[in-house]
């Protein structure tokens, strides 16, 4: 099993042609989900607990589409997801 990269080792990958703002964005918002899945399961009113879903599952689109720009090299994709 490979240890778990520190997020300088993680920005310092030179794996494919990523752009770095790529990386960057990735690792920060995989560190909002997972703050965002704290907060859901500490959240005991079931209407917070869905707003924070929500924005959950915006931050998950946003990785999946950031995903497909670059499985399919679509730099027009990439590049409207890094200014939106």
């Amino acid at each position: 099993m490979n240890p778990i990269l520190s997020f300088a080792e993680y920005t310092a990958l030179n794996e494919g042609t990523y752009p770095a703002w790529v990386k960057v964005t990735v690792g920060a918002m995989v560190l909002k989900v997972r703050n965002l899945s704290a907060r859901i399961e500490r959240e005991n009113d079931p209407v917070k607990q869905n707003r924070l879903i929500a924005q959950q599952n915006k931050l998950l689109a946003y990785v999946g589409g950031l995903g497909v720009a670059i499985s399919t090299s679509d730099k027009q994709l990439m590049g409207k997801l890094h200014f939106s």
